[in-house]
């Protein structure tokens, strides 16, 4: 942008530059040649001077461009207004200036678009500095609230565990996950590779992702895929963390290393391991359960059961009674990321 205005400024300094001397250089007793080299020297003198002017204007222009663009995502209803009051302001003294502007001889016509460029954008960028005051002296306070910056809910991005996983389709669909679903073009690549391998169970897993993606697209379009790549990263983990801090989103995931590397790197993580514990119902020591011992533990005279939401149950002297129901008291629980563990002893 700052390029283009510069060239246009150029443009219109050398055109401008070559009336003046066509009009008001004498040509007596330079001869053809002489009076042709003056009159190019007057178009390069104008395309500096506009060259000059337009890198001015173009740094302007660029300046407010930034300024509306850090805005854009937390602009109050008074900074639009009076923003827009002040461009149309602008436009209106400079429309009253260009009856007088117009007439000037040769430069009139050529100086109408700067000023119209420059009063326009000097009153739009005064009334958004100064948007928070001219509200609060007109008794107009509501309009500095910023609704949107409230309501806004950051996209999650899903990566390949928690696409394998499939809990994230029911957890979307029964409304437990809010915002956009996105999919990057990567992950979806990495799934189909999984989905092709010849390894059955790889092979079942990349299945059961790809089946996820068609149920998600099925529930009210709120999943999108993304072309964006970035080719000088390799693992697919360090893209998903570029794309994520650049949409300001959050990362779904169910790998406990891809959930503590966001982390450090200031992306926050949705993990789905975490949300299951945290709905998982509680025990406490002193609890009496009734499990059935289905295998041997790793400790002598252990056994194993588990509860009807997956949570392992150590089971102290329960080797012995692998296949039966028993009644179990808890002795204590053990909660980390990756999970929960019940220690108990038979109920003698």
């Amino acid at each position: 942008m700052a390029f283009a205005i510069r060239l246009l400024m150029a443009l219109v300094g050398g055109v401008v530059f070559y009336e003046v001397g066509i009009r008001y250089l004498p040509a007596a007793g330079l001869g053809a040649v002489g009076y042709g080299l003056l009159v190019a020297a007057c178009v390069v003198a104008g395309v500096a001077v506009g060259a000059v002017i337009g890198h001015l204007l173009g740094k302007a222009v660029a300046k407010l461009g930034r300024a509306l663009d850090r805005a854009g995502s937390t602009v109050t209803a008074s900074g639009l207004i009076f923003t827009s009051i002040g461009l149309f302001v602008g436009l209106a003294i400079a429309a009253l200036g260009s009856l007088s502007v117009k007439n000037l001889p040769v430069v009139g016509l050529y100086l109408l678009p700067l000023l119209f460029a420059v009063s326009g954008y000097l009153f739009a960028y005064l009334g958004f500095k100064r948007h928070t005051d001219l509200a609060r002296v007109l008794g107009f306070k509501g309009l500095l609230q910023q609704p949107g910056a409230k309501q806004f809910i950051k996209p999650k991005l899903l990566d390949t565990s928690a696409i394998i996983d499939g809990r994230v389709a029911a957890a979307a669909t029964k409304g437990f996950i809010e915002g956009d679903l996105v999919v990057p073009a990567f992950v979806l690549e990495e799934l189909q590779s999984i989905a092709d391998s010849g390894e059955p169970g790889k092979r079942a897993r990349g299945r059961r992702g790809l089946d996820t993606i068609r149920s998600l697209q099925e529930d009210g379009g709120r999943l999108t895929i993304i072309e964006r790549d970035f080719p000088n990263l390799g693992e697919v983990d360090a893209k998903l963390i570029k794309l994520a801090k650049e949409m300001k989103a959050c990362i779904l995931t169910t790998d406990y290393n891809l959930d503590k590397v966001s982390q450090i790197q200031g992306v926050e993580v949705l993990n789905i391991n975490d949300l299951a514990n945290s709905l998982k119902a509680s025990v406490l020591p002193g609890e009496t359960l009734r499990v059935r011992v289905l295998r041997e533990g790793k400790e002598a005279a252990q056994g194993v059961a588990y509860l009807d939401d997956g949570t392992m149950v150590v089971i102290e002297g329960g080797r012995s009674r692998v296949g039966d129901e028993v009644d179990v008291e808890v002795t204590s629980v053990l909660q980390n990321p990756s999970g929960k563990m019940v220690f108990t002893r038979l109920v003698s």
